[in-house]
């Protein structure tokens, strides 16, 4: 990289101010596991030697983004920014770390950018459901439909069920939401991992699409989705006039509307990075779950803004650690006490259920469910 560019973007994301102190390291899940990560180190190979090793480093797609670091980062260097800046380099000069899946889901995210995209997207919808073409408040379903065709038969899992189920919910509040035909990824994971041509090519399609529908307000299940559509699109468009909401914030906010029946159960809830650390909501789905009777909540070690994540993002550098991530967070679930684990993210609960998959012989005895599936369970009527 240029030393212009390097000094740019390290002065941008607050690169400079690092003390060396390594609180960052000292959090880092990745570090945790891996002696040979250390977000501190990464941060000098930038302001000592201007990135030149780091852009061909497999370490620069270990990064989790979760902000787990910045967080405790006494001066705020941004560095999941910071590495978002070199990853732009790095695909630049053909790098793109390992992408899990044979990188089909990224070029799944890349197809989507396309402007002669046409879908069938409204498959999953059932004769339940009640859902329009157009009207102010879109239910934004994003990458369920391709899960469902990726993960369903190797978990005991149905992703689209998520999708069904929100729609239910909103349903029962008298919402019936517009669901797009032809409706794309976020571009949450191009964002992440540097591929911020492709990222704004999709933006402006969805913005879009969303607007031909006469939306005011989106909905999305997937916290991704969420910040990709009220703090990413912002800050690459510019202001799109439209108000987001993840699930937990609308039911919380209409939780006097719904009866709930007695569950009887133990859950820990899973923070996930999205709805927690960036966009800072804890309190709205823990609010949701101790209003339905008989369900206890159990509060795992790492919670809320502490909270640990899944392991693995942008389906890319999914290996070991990785896996050792996960199960350490299955493991504190069922040591706080709880029999299920609550995630509020389709990617979480892909990544957990992975991890019992390759632990068969240790499995961790917790089930696993979506905020959505288990509020749409405990629905009187």
């Amino acid at each position: 990289m240029p030393m212009e560019i390097v000094t740019e973007k390290l002065r941008k994301n607050r690169a400079f101010l690092c003390l060396e102190c390594g609180k960052c390291t000292a959090v880092c899940p990745i570090s945790t596991y891996n002696n040979n990560y250390s977000p501190r180190r990464l941060l000098a190979e930038g302001v000592f030697y201007e990135a030149k090793d780091l852009i061909t480093d497999n370490l620069l797609w270990s990064c989790l983004t979760c902000q787990l670091c910045s967080q405790r980062c006494p001066v705020d260097v941004k560095f999941s920014e910071y590495m978002r800046d070199v990853r732009v380099e790095a695909h630049k000069q053909g790098q793109t770390g390992n992408p899990s899946h044979g990188g089909a889901l990224q070029y799944i995210m890349e197809m989507a950018a396309s402007p002669k995209l046409k879908q069938n997207r409204t498959g999953w919808i059932n004769d339940k459901l009640k859902v329009k073409k157009k009207g102010n408040v879109v239910y934004f379903a994003g990458c369920l439909p391709y899960y469902q065709d990726f993960f369903a038969k190797d978990f005991d899992f149905t992703p689209i069920s998520i999708a069904r189920d929100s729609v239910k919910i909103l349903n029962s509040l008298g919402i019936e939401p517009v669901v797009m035909d032809n409706e794309r990824c976020c571009g949450h994971d191009l964002y992440w991992l540097g591929r911020l041509d492709k990222f704004d090519e999709l933006a402006e399609l969805n913005i879009k699409a969303i607007k031909d529908t006469g939306a005011e307000t989106i909905i999305t299940s997937c916290p991704e989705c969420a910040a990709a559509l009220k703090q990413l699109y912002p800050e690459r468009l510019g202001a799109h006039g439209l108000e987001i909401k993840h699930i937990t914030q609308v039911v919380f906010e209409n939780i006097d509307k719904l009866k709930f029946k007695n569950l009887d159960a133990k859950v820990s809830f899973q923070d996930p990075c999205r709805l927690g650390r960036y966009m800072d909501i804890y309190d709205e789905p823990r609010q949701v779950l101790k209003a339905i009777p008989g369900l206890e909540i159990k509060e795992m070690l790492h919670n809320r803004r502490g909270a640990v994540c899944c392991g693995t993002t942008n389906w890319t550098n999914c290996d070991a650690i990785s896996k050792q991530i996960q199960k350490s967070r299955l493991i504190e679930a069922k040591d706080a006490g709880a029999e299920t684990l609550v995630t509020a993210c389709p990617k979480c609960q892909i990544h957990f259920r992975c991890a019992e998959c390759c632990e068969e012989k240790d499995k961790v005895n917790i089930r696993i469910t979506d905020f959505v599936n288990i509020v749409a369970s405990a629905l009187k009527g």
